[in-house]
């Protein structure tokens, strides 16, 4: 349950428009909801300002959906991450108004409109085009999130001008994500020109010794560039949500 839809409730419950015993029964599974598989976090809005992610990956499709149907007639936004094309079929049969995005491996289905929370732009930026599924994992979080969010592809070291070409774009973001497999050098460049937060990505994009992305990972860690903070391999999930909540201060 979102912000808008208890204030709602307590504003009728004022009013005497609802008695009492219906608007318990409306938060009765606050804070969270047992069902047997799962326990769905309905508190979670409240607590962060976005509900509970789902998890797609390893879970059964009717798992899925038995969470999202309890996600629903709580009129909360549903993202799901790792979502395979075939699960996803399966869910937009239930949920006709979801929307699947192939390459992010996200679903998402809205309930109500997202509300811009976003105070500025977040750029999304990927080295190679091998990590754009990662990077489009971050844009469609940061999307739904409530942000304003442009993107920046295939401006990776090996043609470093492709990158200064676009210093206008990446200036007036007010975060920058950057995605970048092999050595993992991009978030180090970029951090070096910018005065704002920046979100490395490594990615499991590379050859033999990048060791599915243990190489990038590595580097970003080390990066010398002030400002550069890291999430896990081909999390791009985990850095649209970091950039979100950087974005709203």
């Amino acid at each position: 349950m979102d912000v808008g839809l208890l204030r709602d409730l307590l504003q009728k419950l004022k009013e005497g428009t609802i008695e009492v015993d219906e608007a318990l029964e409306k938060l009765r599974s606050l804070p969270f909801e047992d069902i047997g598989f799962a326990s769905i976090d309905h508190h979670r809005h409240l607590r962060k300002g976005f509900p509970e992610v789902i998890y797609g990956r390893r879970k059964k499709t009717e798992h899925i959906i038995a969470i999202i149907e309890k996600m629903v007639e709580k009129g909360e936004n549903v993202l799901v991450t790792r979502l395979t094309k075939s699960k996803a079929e399966a869910v937009k049969k239930r949920f006709p108004a979801s929307d699947y995005h192939p390459d992010a491996r996200i679903l998402t289905l809205a309930t109500r409109s997202i509300e811009k929370r976003g105070k500025g732009i977040i750029l999304v930026i990927s080295a190679g085009t091998a990590d754009i599924p990662v990077a489009e994992e971050a844009v469609i979080t940061a999307q739904f999130m409530g942000n304003e969010v442009k993107t920046l592809f295939d401006v990776g070291v090996s043609g470093l001008h492709r990158l200064l070409e676009n210093m206008e774009t990446i200036m007036e973001a007010s975060v920058i994500v950057v995605v970048a497999g092999m050595e993992g050098a991009l978030p180090s460049i970029v951090g070096g020109l910018v005065d704002k937060p920046v979100v490395a990505v490594p990615t499991s994009a590379g050859y033999g010794a990048s060791f599915e992305g243990i190489s990038a990972l590595l580097g970003m860690l080390n990066s010398c560039a002030s400002g550069v903070t890291v999430v896990n391999i081909d999390n791009g999930f985990g850095a649209g949500y970091a950039a979100s909540l950087i974005n709203r201060l």
